[in-house]
């Protein structure tokens, strides 16, 4: 099969760090073609259970070869593995690279959110092609590795926050950045379920199952010996990210691409700007995330943006938020208690502009504009953005030296930074923080600022 190789890849393509909604077109993609647009990609799958198990589907689907499983956990595996019987398997990541990296071009990885960003930065690292699942990584610093490495090693990236390949989603940003809706200073994301609050952490040892690869489910989290407990990852904050990276990489998405938040990522834009971000919860939790919690960041002007406030507010009891958003949109959020009752609103975002609101749901992926009701395309500007229909087929087309796709780590970067911060808020609430985007720093506050980085277990350090 005749490959994309970096070298080839590297001779045509643009600088990945930041693009204006992500859709900066390669400089001279011709060249880049002499990998047949018709060729298959050799893609690895790295974790292929649980929302893994969606690209063991999609990646044929899309006529693309599938030419390596990889999962620390074979039982969770076994029917993926089960389904492609010729096919490499691996429960060690870095075992996969080592016997047939050269063959690979790029990789999948939908894993615990803890080990996204090192097996992703080992594959840009050996040149490949990433796809990863939101959110992009478990911390702040991790998200700006991801996307300055993604940058110098010239290689097509996308997040999984499939949502940004809607029509609808490209229309709400195209509303947004034409000033339809008008000048906009508030914006509104939320979930409703909240965290457990804090709990404590499993007790004892259990004996290693013999299907699961202890060592590098841990990854680089602190070791701690075996139990059961763990591997119910989402509630833990040393594994898993909260709503803020389950839902909010999706509910937050449409806000931060149309208002230009990316630009203050941008060190010709932003001169010495600062984001301040304050968290209220109902119960600190160090270990878990909080039954509720509000989080406000207050963005300064950009790109002739006014000053804007994000609010987010995860979990039914957070003091008067939904009422707030439903005095706004003049109608009940639909909680499985209004409306058609189907949770059809259990996450979203609300837009204010000064003409008109937008109410999208959950994953962007559809939106309304309010008071009027209408749909994304009785009204607005043309059309200025690709339509892409599929967030995988974006991301392989770029593979083969198309443009840009729109969720590329130098925008899925700083928005996952972005929500990483509010998690971080979460640590100290009630106080105030101030962060520099270009330094990734908290300046005002040397424990929170330290907490943007996680300490890394001897031998699976984040090379930058």
């Amino acid at each position: 099969m005749h490959r994309l190789t970096r070298r080839r890849f590297l001779a045509s393509q643009v600088d990945l760090a930041i693009g204006a909604a992500g859709v900066t077109l390669l400089k001279n993609a011709e060249s880049v073609y002499s990998y047949e647009a018709n060729q298959k990609l050799n893609i690895a799958l790295v974790g292929v259970s649980g929302r893994g198990s969606w690209f063991v589907q999609a990646i044929p689907q899309i006529q693309e070869n599938v030419a390596a499983l990889c999962d620390a956990n074979e039982r969770r595996a076994k029917p993926a593995f089960e389904q492609f019987p010729n096919v490499p398997k691996f429960r060690d990541f870095r075992q996969m690279f080592d016997k047939i990296g050269k063959s690979l071009d790029a990789v999948v990885v939908a894993v615990p959110d803890h080990n996204h960003a090192v097996i992703s930065n080992t594959a840009i690292g050996l040149g490949k092609h990433v796809y990863c699942e939101k959110p992009l990584t478990h911390d702040v610093w991790e998200a700006k590795i991801l996307r300055q490495n993604a940058a110098k090693y010239r290689v097509a990236t996308q997040m999984g926050n499939q949502g940004t390949a809607t029509h609808a989603f490209r229309r709400g940003v195209e509303l947004i950045q034409s000033r339809a809706l008008g000048e906009i200073r508030q914006v509104y994301v939320w979930k409703d379920s909240g965290g457990s609050g804090e709990r404590p952490a499993p007790e004892g040892s259990q004996p290693v199952p013999d299907y699961l690869d202890w060592d590098v489910w841990l990854g680089p989290a602190a070791f701690r010996s075996f139990h059961e407990g763990w591997l119910n990852w989402h509630g833990w904050r040393e594994f898993a990210t909260g709503n803020l990276g389950n839902w909010a990489s999706h509910s937050a998405n449409m806000a931060f691409m149309g208002l230009d938040i990316v630009k203050l990522w941008d060190p010709q834009v932003n001169q010495g700007q600062r984001i301040r971000v304050v968290a209220q919860v109902q119960d600190k939790a160090v270990r878990a995330f909080p039954r509720w919690e509000i989080v406000r960041w207050e963005i300064p002007a950009r790109g002739g943006w006014p000053p804007l406030t994000v609010e987010w507010f995860n979990g039914a009891g957070a003091p008067g938020r939904r009422e707030h958003v439903e005095s706004l949109m003049g109608k009940k959020l639909d909680w499985g208690d209004a409306g058609r009752q189907k949770w059809d609103d259990h996450a979203g975002c609300l837009i204010c502009g000064e003409k008109q609101l937008l109410h999208a749901t959950g994953h962007n992926s559809t939106f309304t504009l309010l008071p009027s009701g209408r749909s994304s395309d009785e009204e607005g500007p043309p059309q200025t953005l690709p339509r892409a229909g599929s967030h995988e087929r974006e991301w392989t087309a770029a593979c083969k030296g198309g443009p840009l796709p729109m969720s590329h780590f130098g925008y899925s970067g700083p928005l996952t930074e972005f929500l990483m911060l509010g998690n971080v808020a979460t640590l100290f609430p009630e106080v105030e923080l101030e962060f520099d985007p270009i330094a990734t720093r908290i300046v005002n506050h040397s424990e929170a600022d330290a907490a943007l980085k996680r300490v890394y277990r001897q031998g699976w350090e984040l090379v930058s």
